[in-house]
């Protein structure tokens, strides 16, 4: 529980910022607190306002800057501190792979118990701007005001943009996003200022209503683009209008479609999409593979590096030509098919169906004929019967969601005794956990850090485990 802070210990003075937290605040302490500081950098000297205290930790903000840490730049985004992006913006990018990668080894060592002594340099992203393929925005009639000063009666309050942190209902308008190249940010706001122009209404999202909710923008590594309008309660010819403005306007969008949504949550994968313009598809490229990626496949949002994070799994698989591999958690199969050709055979296993219909897809414009897609809950897919019918892994290649493998596929691994494993993971923590399990049969011997989002704390990381000899 939150305790009330008396106002006479709500302020304290001269807090060195010693360290960064995961979910990336500046970590500074006292005689008996330790203190998550919002927008600090190690190395800086600052007076904070305690926010919320436990037992043991408070959450505080920055007063005053007293000395400024040698890691710390200027943002270059305006929205920067109210968007709930791109957090590290205020931090050099060198800075921000070091943190990175110290947070790993403090993971997998503290943790996993993993000598991390030969941990190789995380590997930085080429382009620190303009680097997702995708972007979502949330249309509001309650825009955010970044002012105190501002007087709501006298503004435009309806809004395109990103969830303000901690507010579901309060959306921050944005004007110009660094994370998606051109021209992603004049058809966001082109489209704003015509909806506005027509008087559509924007989404209320605690009363649900309105006509227009989100703007989905994908655009691939050829260039091709994808622009998904979800509208909630549309009235007669406004879908029309806005679709049809959208398609005179942008004409090199190879994918226009739409979705009417009025359920309570904004998720569209079990949503009818409809085809107003091109195709149902883009195609995303790496390395003379073709992906097709329609509005709710599974792709990697940072494309050129999502090629280097691949080239590091295939570089760990060590393939030759003659091996049987599992890809475990293969979403739409842009792993299993990227090492396919360097593989007998790839099996391929996920939990979402659509995702393995993609997977499959994705074989079959390819030529690609020496893979396997099966859709399920993994561990009730990874069971003895399946490794009878299939046969036993050369190597296997995991990719689970932040929250890691199921005790249940950690303990089906041991039984498999594949010779190598190769641990791709985007949580070191949960990684960390499972390589605990998997110590009793298996050694580290590499671990490549790949940063795929750069401004932000996450990070990705690479295992090879290898067998134990008897």
């Amino acid at each position: 529980m939150s305790r009330r802070i008396p106002q006479e210990k709500k302020f304290l003075k001269d807090i060195a910022i010693i360290d960064i937290a995961e979910e990336g605040r500046g970590v500074g302490k006292t005689d008996d607190l330790v203190l998550f500081v919002e927008k600090a950098v190690p190395g800086d000297v600052v007076d904070v306002e305690l926010m919320r205290k436990k037992k043991n930790f408070a959450e505080a903000r920055v007063t005053s800057l007293k000395e400024a840490s040698t890691y710390r730049v200027d943002p270059f985004c305006e929205h920067f501190g109210v968007c709930g992006g791109c957090k590290w913006q205020h931090m050099s990018y060198e800075s921000q792979l070091k943190f990175k990668q110290q947070s790993v080894d403090n993971a997998l060592s503290r943790i996993g118990k993993v000598d991390t002594s030969a941990m190789e340099d995380i590997l930085g992203s080429a382009q620190t701007e303009y680097y997702r393929n995708k972007l979502e925005y949330t249309f509001s009639n309650k825009k955010w005001l970044t002012s105190v000063d501002e007087d709501a009666s006298q503004l435009e309050m309806n809004a395109l943009g990103f969830h303000v942190p901690g507010r579901f209902d309060k959306i921050l308008d944005i004007d110009h996003c660094f994370l998606q190249q051109d021209p992603s940010n004049e058809i966001r706001n082109t489209i704003r200022d015509f909806a506005l122009s027509k008087g559509m209404t924007f989404y209320d999202l605690r009363e649900h209503t309105g006509v227009l909710r989100n703007l989905i923008i994908r655009i691939s590594s050829t260039g091709e683009m994808m622009v998904i309008v979800v509208f909630a309660y549309p009235e007669e010819g406004q879908v029309e209008l806005l679709m049809n403005f959208i398609n005179e306007r942008f004409p090199q969008i190879a994918s226009l479609l739409y979705i009417v949504n009025q359920k309570r949550n904004d998720t569209i994968f079990d949503q009818d999409i409809h085809v107003y313009a091109g195709r149902d598809f883009i195609y995303e490229e790496m390395e003379g593979l073709r992906y097709k990626v329609g509005p709710k496949s599974f792709y990697q949002t940072n494309s050129a590096q999502a090629y280097e994070l691949y080239k590091i799994t295939r570089d760990f698989a060590d393939l030759k030509g003659d091996e049987l591999v599992y890809d475990l958690y293969t979403g739409a199969g842009t792993i299993a098919n990227f090492v396919a050709k360097k593989a007998k055979e790839v099996i391929g296993v996920e939990y979402v169906p659509t995702a393995i219909e993609d997977a499959k897809v994705n074989s079959a414009i390819n030529n690609i004929n020496n893979t396997k897609f099966y859709a399920g809950d993994m561990k009730d897919v990874l069971i003895p019967s399946f490794v009878v019918e299939h046969g036993k892994p050369d190597v296997v290649i995991t990719d689970p969601p932040r929250a890691g493998m199921h005790a249940d596929v950690v303990a089906r691994l041991l039984e498999m005794e594949s010779p190598r494993i190769v641990y791709v993971s985007c949580n070191a923590a949960t990684q960390a956990r499972d390589l605990v399990l998997l110590a009793e049969k298996y050694d580290v011997k590499r671990i490549k850090p790949v940063d795929m989002f750069p401004h932000t704390q996450h990070v990705e990381n690479v295992v090879l485990l290898e067998l134990k000899k008897s």
